[in-house]
């Protein structure tokens, strides 16, 4: 294989945490991905936290808001968007989830948004708290809603006499993939609609 670059190394490390999971992330594992050997990736990352910063900016760049029309518009479409992304990548949540947005093309995604809520009117520290909020709610539902594959549809714990409404709402459809589709929606249209 030719010159590698730092994009590479990331797509490398991405395809393997979406098929293998980031518990099994190595730099050995990444370079058998690319045909070299370990060492060689430090050209590009300095170490295995530098790619996992990376992974969080390849999730956190890749949905960089549209500002356009009135803010609880393009913040619903970029909530929807980011929703999207993180389900594309579930193994990737939890670092999204728990890890600190640091790489400079990450930070600046968060600065395009930003800025357009301060363009907007909003003081720079409210616009960065409104941003977290709606980022906050939508890794936080994502996480909620990621099963594993196998998992069984949920039932009552208990007879449908004793917990009718949760009977009725799981024969609705209450824990699939429509439903939570549904619910995101209604909550993301919600939670705009207060913070204005």
């Amino acid at each position: 294989m030719g010159r590698l670059t730092r994009a590479q190394v990331l797509d490398a490390a991405l395809a393997l945490a979406d098929r293998d999971g980031i518990g099994k992330l190595s730099m050995r594992r990444i370079g058998a991905e690319l045909g070299v050997e370990a060492m060689t990736l430090y050209h590009y990352v300095p170490n295995k936290d530098a790619v996992l910063d990376g992974l969080v900016e390849r999730i956190v760049a890749g949905v960089s808001p549209e500002p356009t029309g009135p803010r609880t518009v393009w913040l619903a479409e970029f909530a929807h968007t980011f929703r999207a992304e993180l389900l594309s990548h579930p193994s990737v949540v939890p670092l999204v989830a728990t890890r600190p947005v640091a790489t400079p093309d990450a930070l600046a995604a968060v600065e395009r948004a930003v800025a357009a809520l301060v363009a907007e009117g909003l003081a720079p520290l409210r616009a960065f708290q409104l941003l977290n909020a709606v980022t906050t709610f939508v890794i936080g539902h994502t996480l909620a809603e990621l099963d594993p594959a196998d998992a069984a549809p949920p039932t009552p714990p208990h007879g449908s006499d004793e917990l009718p409404c949760l009977a009725q709402a799981l024969a609705a459809g209450l824990g699939t993939q429509a439903d939570h589709d549904e619910r995101f929606a209604l909550a993301i249209t919600a939670l705009l609609a207060g913070i204005e």
